[in-house]
C-alpha cells in the first residue's frame, strides 16, 4: 500500500484519502444521534438546569441590590419618628434587607427580643426562597454522569450481544462501533454534570453573599434601635 501510494500521483492520493476524512469526522448532533435515547434525557437535564440557573440567578441578583445609604436613611427616619416614611422607603425595594427591616419597623415598641426574632423569622423565609431549587441543580450534577455511564454500559452490553450473535464471523468493527456510541453518552453526562456542579457551587455563593448581608443589616437596625432616641410611634402621630 505504501508503495503504491508514493508510486501515484499526489493529486490522486489526495482525493483518495479525502473521502476517507469526511466519512471520519461527524458534527455534534450526529454524536448525538448515535448517543440513543438517553442522550434525549441529558438535553432534557441540560434545559432544566440551565433554567434553573438562570432563573435563581436573576433572583439572588435582585435581592442583592440595595441603596448604600438605605441603612442610614432608615435611622434618619426611625430618630426623627417619621416610622411611615421608613416604611415607605422600604416598599420601594423588593430585596430581603427591606422586608426584613419593613417587620421590624411594624414591631417597633415591643420588646427587642420579639422584634429580633420576627426579623429573623422573615429573614429564614427570604434565605428559603433564594435557595428553593439549587437542590435539583445538584441533582442534575450528580446525576447526569450516573446516566451518561448507564449508556455506555447498555452499550457495551449490546455491542457484546452484536458479537455473540455473529458466531464466527466476528468483526472487530461490531465491537468498537458499540463501545463509540457508548461513550458518547458518557461525555454528554459529564458535560451537564459539570456544566451543573459549577453552577451550583456559583450560587450558593451568592446566596452565601446575600445572607450575609441580611446578617449585617439585622444586626445594624437592632443596634439603632437601643439608641435613644425617645418615643418614635408617638412623633409619628405628630407627623400625620
Amino acid at each position: 500500500m505504501l508503495s503504491y501510494l508514493l508510486q501515484a500521483d499526489p493529486v490522486e492520493t489526495v482525493q483518495a484519502v479525502a473521502p476517507v476524512q469526511q466519512e471520519m469526522s461527524y458534527s455534534l448532533i450526529d454524536m448525538a444521534i448515535k448517543g440513543g435515547w438517553l442522550m434525549v434525557v441529558l438535553l432534557v437535564l441540560s434545559v432544566v438546569a440551565l433554567f434553573i440557573f438562570g432563573k435563581k440567578l436573576w433572583m439572588i441578583r435582585q435581592a442583592s441590590k440595595i441603596e448604600k445609604d438605605f441603612m442610614m436613611d432608615i435611622r434618619d427616619y426611625i430618630h426623627d419618628g417619621k416610622l411611615r416614611s421608613a416604611k415607605t422607603l422600604c416598599s420601594k425595594f423588593d430585596t430581603p434587607v427591606a422586608r426584613m427591616v419593613e417587620t421590624g419597623i411594624d414591631r417597633i415598641g415591643k420588646p427587642l427580643s420579639d422584634i429580633q426574632s420576627a426579623v429573623e423569622n422573615v429573614g429564614n423565609v427570604e434565605v428559603a426562597r433564594l435557595e428553593k431549587g439549587l437542590p435539583y441543580l445538584a441533582m442534575i450534577a450528580g446525576g447526569a454522569p450516573m446516566i451518561g455511564f448507564l449508556g455506555t454500559v447498555m452499550g457495551m452490553v449490546q455491542a457484546f450481544f452484536n458479537m455473540s450473535q455473529a458466531g464466527n464471523n466476528i468483526d472487530i468493527t461490531l465491537l468498537s462501533s458499540g463501545i463509540y456510541t457508548a461513550m458518547i453518552t458518557t461525555v454528554g453526562g459529564l458535560i451537564v454534570g459539570i456544566i451543573a456542579y459549577f453552577g451550583y457551587n456559583y450560587l450558593t455563593s451568592k446566596v452565601s453573599n446575600v445572607v450575609f448581608q441580611m446578617e449585617s443589616s439585622t444586626i445594624e437596625f437592632m443596634d439603632l434601635l437601643e439608641e435613644p432616641v425617645g418615643s418614635a410611634k408617638e412623633k409619628d402621630k405628630e407627623e400625620d
